[in-house]
């Protein structure tokens, strides 16, 4: 069987560190695309040294032609530029909106059949974009974003317990920004309800922290944003697509009526599999979480006004 063939678009950190993932893994062949010459074809390099050390075959490539993802199965957009501290998600919409709008032109001619999973921020804006340009079903159509702040949640209630993280299960859903909502009825660590076992004006920071944990990050770095986290939730939803696992996974899917929701791209549980976004999972929400959820759309709903306002539409 023919391997698979995986193209990042962006060859950044995040870009870097989900190439290196998806050799690791054996999940195909990669294509990292960039304006920026030498740079992909810098990586490229660099990763096919490190085949024989780690034992893998696939190949990877790169290129800062367009016409080198032809044909794949999955494309990955983490094009765009990076948070600086002080920056919100919000303040890189008008130039990464026009860096998606090339993207999404370049896949449409080039990788016409692809899953395309976005990553660049602000993340709700720029998946609904990328759908708009590319004209793929929404089923193909889907951005990054729960995976990773759920995956804060849950690293910060394991930390806070002592217990390895496999341990706790959590989901965040909402917008991909400082409103995210963390859903404390979903944190359960060993079948227990996290409520049973932390005090919830300890949650409620812990919470805080989680809606924040990106900045924090940038802050720290101070010349740049998170790429490991992103990178392994991104490949995680590779993963679940190129193996057909079924895996539900929070993510921000086109919503037509789930949720009260209608024709935007909002975090919640979906179903991931061979069709791509193949099911919207349906929770029930307290009403403290239902005003938060509604708080976030409405945040989403003002960025992807202003997105529509930076590019005239």
């Amino acid at each position: 069987m023919a391997r698979k063939k995986i193209a990042l678009i962006g060859a950044g950190n995040i870009g870097g560190s989900m190439a290196h993932l998806c050799l690791l893994k054996g999940l195909g062949d990669v294509v990292l695309f960039d304006v920026v010459e030498g740079l992909p074809q810098g990586k490229a390099l660099d990763l096919s040294h490190a085949g024989p050390v780690e034992g893998f075959d696939g190949d990877v490539i790169g290129t800062n032609s367009y016409e080198d993802i032809a044909g794949a199965d999955v494309c990955i957009v983490t094009a765009g530029i990076a948070r600086k501290p002080g920056m919100s998600r919000d303040d890189l919409l008008g130039t990464n909106a026009k860096i998606l709008s090339s993207v999404g032109e370049g896949i449409k001619r080039y990788a016409p059949n692809s899953l395309v999973i976005v990553v660049t921020n602000p993340l709700d804006a720029m998946v609904t974009l990328m759908k708009r340009v590319t004209g793929f079903p929404k089923n193909r159509v889907v951005g990054q974003s729960g995976i990773l702040d759920s995956s804060r949640y849950r690293s910060f209630i394991a930390r806070e317990l002592n217990v390895s993280v496999n341990s706790v299960a959590a989901m965040v859903l909402g917008g991909h920004g400082d409103d995210m909502v963390p859903v404390r009825s979903t944190c359960i660590v060993g079948g227990v309800a996290v409520e049973k076992l932390i005090p919830s004006k300890r949650l409620d920071e812990i919470e805080a922290r989680v809606r924040n944990a990106g900045g924090e990050v940038v802050a720290l770095l101070k010349t740049g944003s998170a790429y490991f986290s992103p990178a392994s939730a991104a490949i995680r939803m590779t993963e679940a697509h190129l193996y057909d696992k079924k895996e539900i996974l929070p993510c921000a899917a086109l919503l037509e009526g789930e949720y009260g929701v209608d024709g935007y791209y909002f975090c919640v549980p979906v179903m991931i599999g061979a069709g791509g976004v193949e099911k919207i999972i349906d929770i029930h929400l307290n009403t403290a979480d239902k005003k938060a959820f509604d708080e976030s759309l409405n945040h989403v709903k003002d960025i992807v006004q202003a997105m529509d306002r930076v590019l005239g539409v």
